[in-house]
């Protein structure tokens, strides 16, 4: 989990009691948790962002932007900033109230040796690697699992598979972490999840369903591979696309230009060449990979 939680649950009258707000010395809005210090960041595109930095005991006025690491998400204004440190708080306190317990054990696991492990329960335990982690079932655990999200070797990676043992277990989790399981559940399992939960999902409620529509819809289009801004026509940025896009093996690569404006807009699955609109492009090419190529030397 990072220290400062993506916005997922609205809270009408948020507890915000033992939170130091202030702002630092140069302007960013801070609220202070504990060991942990939240600030709004504005980055040099001029967007907010959520960072945090731990066991900071100088007065918050005395703080500056150095003094913060991370990026835990964007935030629209300072309303979502203190959204989001109520949010932060709730998942706290929920943690107090748990009887997790870390510890080191020997254990082998699918990511390497467990370096570091946590029990949330009898027969509950996530484990931590060098490189990656993730949840260990008993087989008494692992048989309460629904079926259609049960796996055979009881391991649930950290990065979507942990979300089914929160959703098996829900007590032995906070309320940010039931929430940001039943929306990784839905953005990773939409079918599963429509049949589970009884009830169809409607267009932007899952990205794998979204991912799923755009291929299909796609399918027969040029679609943006990799892109550079142009060196020999400003205001253009030079697309490399073939059908289907990069996850389609083998297939033509052609050449197009976009104005940048227009490809910067692009959407979260792909920007779609226009052939009537974006010119293919044959001349001089800001790809090193292309330069040696007969047409784009």
């Amino acid at each position: 989990m990072t220290a400062a939680l993506n916005s997922n649950m609205a809270a009408s009258t948020p507890d915000l009691s033992g939170v130091e707000f202030a702002t630092s010395a140069d302007g960013l809005a801070l609220a202070r948790i504990g060991d942990l210090v939240l600030a709004m960041v504005t980055s040099p595109s001029g967007f907010a962002f959520l960072a945090s930095a731990g066991a900071i005991r100088r007065p918050l006025a005395d703080l500056t932007r150095a003094d913060f690491i991370g990026h835990d998400g964007r935030v629209a204004d300072e309303a979502e900033f203190r959204a989001r440190v109520a949010e932060t708080v709730g998942h706290q306190r929920d943690l107090a109230k748990l009887n997790r317990m870390q510890t080191r054990m020997s254990a082998s696991t699918p990511w390497g040796g467990s370096q570091m492990a946590v029990v949330y329960a009898e027969g509950v335990v996530a484990h931590m690697t060098s490189g990656h982690g993730g949840f260990h079932l008993s087989t008494e655990r692992n048989a309460k699992v629904h079926p259609l999200l049960r796996k055979d070797m009881p391991w649930y990676e950290e990065d979507c598979e942990w979300a089914i043992v929160a959703i098996s277990f829900p007590d032995l989790f906070t309320a940010y972490e039931r929430s940001m399981a039943e929306k990784t559940f839905r953005n990773t399992w939409p079918d599963v999840w429509e049949t589970i939960r009884g009830c169809p999902l409607a267009e932007g409620e899952s990205w794998a369903r979204d991912r799923r529509a755009f291929g299909q819809r796609h399918a027969a289009d040029y679609i943006a591979m990799s892109a550079i801004l142009s060196d020999q026509r400003p205001g253009m940025t030079e697309v490399v696309a073939k059908i289907g896009g990069g996850h389609i093996r083998g297939g033509e690569e052609r050449r197009f230009l976009v104005a940048s404006d227009e490809y910067a807009g692009r959407g979260r699955f792909g920007f779609v060449i226009d052939l009537a609109r974006h010119p293919e492009y044959d001349g001089p090419s800001s790809f090193i990979g292309w330069r040696n190529r007969g047409d784009g030397s």
